[in-house]
């Protein structure tokens, strides 16, 4: 196990590329308490040289795309930590089966594959509600980061939006999501915007997934 010094001391640290690919888009980052974020880099015993260290070490959270993408970081009042959100109460000593990074509006899950989900190592997969299975997106943390903030996870949620969804979920609180009816999962909700829409608990959303 390695000190949180020793974690954020790095001859090259992420957050400053990261600062210039954030300032670049439209995606808010949220505050995190100093010691908050440091607990967090070293419950995860990755380096601030990482893209994934640079985010919980100085971010609360990342929210992208209107509000639709919430990824972890440090935590922040209305999202957990990536270590919180794991279940993770010390530092990991082996990357564990699946890493949970981030959510959707919809419950949809991102996660890395620690040989759990069965697509690859270090890959980040989705969770969507309309497959209700898990899907390799084709990259590790830092090409999601680079999609996340570039535009690029459109064809992600291809078939999960509707007509005036970026003003109808900007306007959500950081606790909130969108749940549909039918699912979409379903062959009556595979239309989603014939579906019916009800604001609730994003803790609702995420209890009903399956990691």
């Amino acid at each position: 196990m390695r000190d949180i010094e020793s974690l954020i001391t790095v001859d090259d640290p992420a957050w400053p590329h990261l600062q210039k690919a954030l300032a670049e888009s439209d995606a808010v980052v949220l505050p995190v308490d100093p010691e908050r974020g440091r607990h967090s880099l070293w419950g995860l015993q990755v380096t601030a040289a990482s893209p994934m260290g640079a985010v919980a070490l100085h971010t609360g959270g990342i929210v992208a795309d209107h509000g639709w993408v919430r990824l972890y970081g440090g935590g922040s009042e209305d999202l957990p930590s990536i270590t919180e959100a794991n279940g993770l109460s010390g530092p990991v000593s082996a990357p564990p089966g699946a890493l949970v990074v981030g959510h959707d509006v919809l419950g949809g899950l991102f996660a890395i594959d620690g040989g759990a989900l069965g697509i690859a190592p270090g890959e980040v997969c989705y969770f969507g509600p309309d497959t209700l299975t898990w899907d390799g997106l084709g990259g590790g943390y830092s090409a999601f980061l680079a999609a996340m903030l570039g535009g690029g996870l459109e064809v992600v949620f291809e078939g999960l939006r509707w007509p005036g969804w970026q003003d109808e979920v900007a306007q959500l609180a950081l606790s909130q999501g969108i749940a549909l009816y039918p699912p979409p999962s379903t062959v009556e909700g595979s239309d989603v915007s014939k579906a019916s829409r009800s604001v609730v608990s994003i803790r609702e959303l995420l209890g009903t997934e399956s990691r």
